[in-house]
């Protein structure tokens, strides 16, 4: 059933002060770790806000690359990048348990994300690091990427994610933010591209092609330019819906 309790995440702790405005809309967030975005006094400003909300509360890691807000491959070695990995994750881990919380999961950002999701050096970083943490951590990950395979075959629980916000191309990777039509700006096609994959488990690619897809979480993104008004739509249409 199409209904409003489905799962919605958000990105967030990225310097833009929306969360108080977003976490009503949201069922989980993922916490910028300070090193595409954001800083420790954030992380903790964002936990609380999570945590009055009761929104499951994700580390949100990347190249450490604030001046491309990573969203490009960085040039270093696979053991800087665990590195920086491992630190981001346990700061939000830390920072959350300080506050009485736990990690529910983790989700790259950005340029880790797309490479992640299909190069399974860069996903075996990721898999690592949740794999040394030795407690029980969702990945969210693309339906039928290399990382997520290579995660549920390490043993590492994955949620499938998909994105409302964001167009897709037949091969179910995003289209590329330089690419004019690479955002969904009109609520109402945010709201039908979310309707079909939960209904029919397929996304129409900008190719045109219908394309299975499987999602146990749906993301819009934080710094979405009407983030809140985008959710507040969302939730009232899933609300008539239900």
């Amino acid at each position: 059933m199409f209904t409003k309790s489905i799962d919605i995440n958000c990105d967030v702790a990225e310097g833009l002060g929306n969360e108080k405005f977003l976490m009503p809309y949201i069922n989980s967030c993922n916490i910028a770790c300070a090193t595409h975005a954001g800083s420790p006094e954030i992380i903790d400003e964002v936990i609380s806000l999570a945590k009055a909300f009761n929104v499951k509360i994700g580390a949100h890691p990347s190249f450490p690359d604030r001046e491309n807000f990573g969203r490009k491959i960085m040039d270093i070695s696979f053991s800087e990048l665990h590195e920086s990995i491992r630190n981001q994750i346990q700061l939000v881990k830390s920072k959350t348990e300080e506050q009485g919380e736990r990690l529910h999961h983790v989700k790259p950002h950005g340029a880790l994300y797309n490479i992640a999701a299909k190069d399974a050096e860069y996903a075996n970083v990721i898999i690592d690091e949740l794999l040394a943490l030795k407690e029980s951590v969702y990945l969210y990950a693309p339906y039928n990427s290399v990382i997520a395979e290579l995660a549920i075959s390490s043993g590492v629980k994955v949620k499938y994610e998909a994105f409302i916000d964001r167009n897709y191309n037949d091969d179910l990777s995003l289209v590329s933010r330089a690419q004019p039509n690479a955002i969904i700006t009109n609520n109402d096609l945010a709201f039908q591209q979310l309707k079909q994959m939960v209904t029919s488990k397929k996304v129409t690619s900008v190719q045109g092609s219908s394309v299975q897809i499987k999602a146990d979480t749906f993301c819009v993104h934080g710094d979405h330019e009407n983030a809140v008004e985008l959710l507040q739509y969302l939730r009232e249409k899933l609300a008539k819906d239900a």
